[in-house]
């Protein structure tokens, strides 16, 4: 089982390019950390978990007169272009999780048989609203997990709530130059609150130099 995981949030175009439809200011200026970090974890045979949003109208999360904490205008919609994740994060033969659930032992058997990375969609702001995050967890055993991602004071910190609350039992990092915030302020509380409970921030740098993640390497 792999010793280290990268955790990608929600890299969509939606959220990373200015045009996108729930554009996270200054998302685009990430992109060169996040193609940093997908090559290094491409070239260890490092897995990537990567989250992303996949809208209908019907979902709970999308209305026309949003509260702009739990319901949002339509954005990363099926099967259109803001749906998809950025080049920079493409992932290498995903294998890919509804949100529905699965057989558990059926599914941990898949997850320790791939080779590739793992893309687990999501209706909502939760990756945990997926049955089956907890799967791949349990089924990888990460010692580690570098995240990054958007948007921090969102689906970064729901993400991050979820693995300190009994997800997993692994060391996290959180890559402060490979994620932004809505609200860059709460962002910059937030990574503090973590790191007092145990979350490192790091920089791309410092992950590409193995700061901190030698043994995991």
């Amino acid at each position: 089982m792999p010793g280290l995981v990268f955790w990608d949030v929600d890299t969509q175009h939606d959220f990373m390019l200015p045009d996108g439809k729930l554009y996270v200011p200054g998302a685009e200026s990430l992109r060169s950390s996040l193609d940093a970090l997908t090559r290094f974890a491409h070239a260890r045979a490092i897995p990537i978990v990567a989250s992303a949003d996949d809208h209908e109208l019907t979902d709970r999360e999308i209305s026309s007169t949003p509260d702009w904490a739990t319901t949002f205008p339509p954005h990363c919609m099926r099967g259109t272009l803001g749906q998809r994740k950025i080049a920079e994060t493409m992932l290498r033969d995903p294998l890919v999780l509804q949100p529905i659930s699965e057989d558990p032992a059926a599914l941990a058997r898949r997850i320790r048989g791939h080779r590739g990375d793992f893309l687990l969609l999501k209706h909502e702001l939760d990756v945990f609203s997926n049955p089956n995050t907890r799967v791949v967890l349990h089924s990888l055993a990460p010692g580690a997990i570098v995240l990054y991602g958007v948007a921090t004071d969102f689906c970064d910190r729901l993400t991050l709530e979820g693995l300190l609350g009994g997800g997993t039992t692994a060391n996290l990092f959180f890559v402060t130059d490979a994620a932004r915030a809505f609200d860059a302020a709460r962002g910059d509380a937030l990574i503090q609150e973590w790191a007092g409970r145990g979350v490192r921030p790091i920089t791309t740098r410092d992950v590409l130099g193995g700061t901190g993640l030698e043994r995991w390497l």
